[in-house]
């Protein structure tokens, strides 16, 4: 409990209270105060206030200000007066009340997990193509069809992935390849077709003598792996999908609305996708995630840039909006497990539906997610990895 004046913040009870009397303030207003306050000796910044409070989300300064102005009005403070919040123009805000006796011990940090111990290899594909590949964990394997915007050797430490290697290769074999055109696989790559993808898996499969296992597919990547399922059902005992769709975006434009979104992403890579100004991939982001943290945006940005060139991102797109596996989807043979974020800003739910309706033996779950990739630390994330093992176990 903070002590100032009469007044009380209690950060076990949620309650602002003076005297005998609660204080009611909205939650947000709670917790611009709770960070002012345990931050008293120092300035806090707009940005930190941002990240603390809205979680990292791009909302506008109005937004911070109303909540000031009313963790003011709580206090008896205003903004000309000043006696508790101090504006600190252009930069954030102060607490500068005095506090009585003790303040609460500050939280501890643990340290992050070390990220997991991997081993990278290569293979060539039946054009030539030469093929990343990466095996982590010990166990029963699952393979993860490649997906756009990967890179092996990145990531373990990017907080876009480190969370999926971590997690999904606790209890098994975790086998992962970067795509042509991506990561540590070759850039050059004269064939950038959907059927090459799928011979691409073929291959790493091959390289690694698998017999039999099961397949995940997240994103695009949904699609290879149906297909590879289809032609391959002595091979894939179960199916795994995630965030995933039957069509791509060109080929399931129903108006011009659609069909202007799906032109705008191309037009984008175009322009934006080698400047040092991340205006452009940010749009990206956006749609990925668009309830990530700062942080998480910064991140997606990196691996934007780190994975691929602007040219073969063009590429990638144009054949990523022409994806039909529907005639294929019906063909899978195994049990197949459909995740969905239920307010996928990238691939709406309806997409994963249409999948479920497809694929003969399937489930459907639907995540409480706003994100097409989830993030390590909304509870949709556990909600993924418990059905994961409970559906491998089976």
């Amino acid at each position: 409990m903070w002590r100032f004046d009469d007044f009380v913040l209690d950060t076990v009870q949620y309650e602002l209270r003076r005297g005998d009397s609660v204080i009611r303030v909205e939650p947000q207003v709670f917790d611009v105060m709770t960070q002012l306050i345990s931050n008293h000796e120092r300035l806090v910044t707009k940005e930190e206030l941002f990240d603390s409070v809205w979680g990292g989300r791009f909302v506008g300064e109005a937004a911070l200000t109303s909540r000031i102005k009313a963790a003011r009005r709580a206090l008896n403070d205003d903004g000309e007066s000043q006696r508790y919040i101090r504006t600190v123009r252009g930069r954030g805000y102060q607490f500068v009340g005095t506090l009585v006796g003790d303040a609460p011990a500050p939280a501890v940090t643990p340290e992050p997990a070390p990220p997991p111990r991997q081993h990278i290899a290569f293979c060539r594909a039946g054009d030539g193509v030469r093929l990343a590949y990466a095996v982590a964990g010990d166990g029963p394997p699952l393979v993860r069809a490649a997906n756009w915007m990967t890179h092996l050797g990145y990531d373990i430490e990017s907080p876009v992935w480190r969370h999926w290697v971590r997690d999904l290769s606790l209890r098994r074999q975790f086998i992962r390849y970067d795509e042509r055109g991506c990561g540590l696989s070759d850039w050059e790559a004269g064939d950038f077709t959907f059927d090459a993808w799928v011979s691409d898996l073929e291959s790493v499969v091959e390289a690694l003598g698998l017999d039999r296992f099961p397949l995940l597919g997240v994103s695009q990547g949904g699609a290879v792996a149906v297909a590879y399922a289809a032609r391959h059902p002595e091979r894939v005992t179960k199916l795994i999908l995630c965030s995933a769709y039957a069509r791509g975006r060109g080929v399931r434009a129903m108006n011009d609305e659609e069909r202007r979104a799906a032109a705008l992403d191309l037009d984008l890579a175009r322009v934006g996708w080698g400047r040092d100004d991340p205006a452009f991939r940010q749009v990206f982001a956006a749609q990925f995630l668009p309830d990530g943290t700062r942080a998480d945006w910064e991140a997606f940005d990196h691996l934007q840039r780190r994975t691929t060139s602007p040219g073969n991102a063009v590429r990638f797109l144009e054949e990523f909006a022409g994806i039909d596996v529907r005639e294929l989807a019906e063909r899978v043979a195994c049990p197949t497990l459909i995740m969905h974020a239920r307010d996928d800003h990238r691939v709406p739910m309806r997409y994963g539906e249409e999948l479920a309706a497809l694929i003969p033996d399937s489930r459907l779950v639907s995540l409480s997610s706003n994100n097409h990739l989830l993030t390590e630390s909304e509870p949709a994330w556990q909600v993924f990895r418990s059905e994961v093992d409970a559906f491998l176990i089976d």
